[in-house]
């Protein structure tokens, strides 16, 4: 019983994490595959950033109240179409990143 558990846990984090990579892939264009570039040279590098901080600033770029380095319009638009779940699933790959 405990290895179904188990195995079931396992998977469930997995298809979190490939829902987080697919939401991801629309980032990588800016922040790089694994979030080693600065985006259009502005940005900090988020890879292994504290998902709780990005989950964070997605909302505030949603929400159309942050505009770091005037990055803001094109942000809330990456973003629009995330909800919380969504947000909180990039978030989590980026923070699995290194």
């Amino acid at each position: 019983m405990k290895k179904i558990a188990i195995a079931m846990l396992f998977a469930g984090s997995t298809l979190l994490m490939a829902d987080g990579a697919a939401s991801y892939a629309k980032c990588a264009g800016c922040h790089g595959q694994n979030g080693e570039k600065a985006a259009l040279g502005k940005s900090v590098i988020i890879t292994g950033q504290d998902a709780a901080k990005t989950v964070e600033q997605l909302q505030g770029y949603k929400a159309g109240t942050l505009n770091v380095h005037g990055m803001g319009g094109v942000m809330k638009g990456q973003v629009a179409s995330l909800d919380d779940a969504g947000m909180k699933e990039v978030a989590d790959y980026i923070a699995a990143m290194k």
